[in-house]
Formats: C-alpha cells, sequence, structure tokens
C-alpha cells in the first residue's frame, strides 16, 4: 500500500501564494506519476497537475502559468506552489500517486485551501 500526506492548506487571500507538500511513503513502482486533483463543494473533482518519476510534468487548464509542481525524489515529496491565487482556487486539494504501468492509483486525505476575495 502508499501512504500519502498532504499539508500546507490554509486561508490565505486573494492574489497571494502558498505551497502544498505530499509526502508519499510504502509501496514504490518502477514509474509512478505524483499530481493534485481539488474539488470544491457541489463541483467534480478536477485535475490540477501532475509530475512523472521520469521528470515532465503537466497542468490543468484552470491554474496554466499560475501553479508549479515539483518533486523531491529523494524523499518521494511532491510540492505544489500556488500563485495568484483566486477565490475560485477554493477547494478541498488531494494527492494522488499512480503506478503508470498497473495503474493502480492512490489518493490522499485531502488538504484545504480557501482563498478569500
Amino acid at each position: 500500500q502508499v501512504q500519502l500526506v498532504e499539508s500546507g492548506g490554509r486561508l490565505v487571500q486573494a492574489g497571494g501564494s502558498l505551497r502544498l507538500s505530499c509526502a508519499a511513503s510504502g509501496r514504490t513502482f518502477n514509474r509512478e506519476v505524483m499530481g493534485w486533483f481539488r474539488q470544491a463543494p457541489g463541483k467534480e473533482r478536477e485535475f490540477v497537475a501532475a509530475i512523472f518519476s521520469t521528470g515532465g510534468s503537466t497542468y490543468g487548464d484552470s491554474v496554466k502559468g499560475r501553479f508549479t509542481i515539483s518533486r523531491d525524489a529523494v524523499t518521494r515529496t511532491v510540492f505544489l506552489q500556488m500563485a495568484s491565487l483566486k477565490p475560485e482556487d477554493t477547494a478541498l486539494y488531494y494527492c494522488s500517486l499512480r503506478d503508470v504501468q498497473r495503474g493502480d492509483a492512490f489518493w490522499g486525505q485531502g488538504t484545504q485551501v480557501t482563498v478569500s476575495s
């Protein structure tokens, strides 16, 4: 099994910045992708960003140019640096890890980000 522990969510004013962290432990995989999703009340879970163990990254359209995902392979921690935050970024942010070969996915419990206007 894989355990994912997120941290860093809090209340921040619009225009501000925030950094989320997610530490993974447990099983390891030859190729894995770690990323972030978010879910606002009454809305579906939305893809935010992902980074592959091979180094590539990808972003959801709503966060491109504002959010940056990075990874510390030694500690197996993924970071989401968020800038120019908007009230519509308010959501519960979930960390995910997926085994690229088998497709198995694991989720953290989420960290709340609230952006006030």
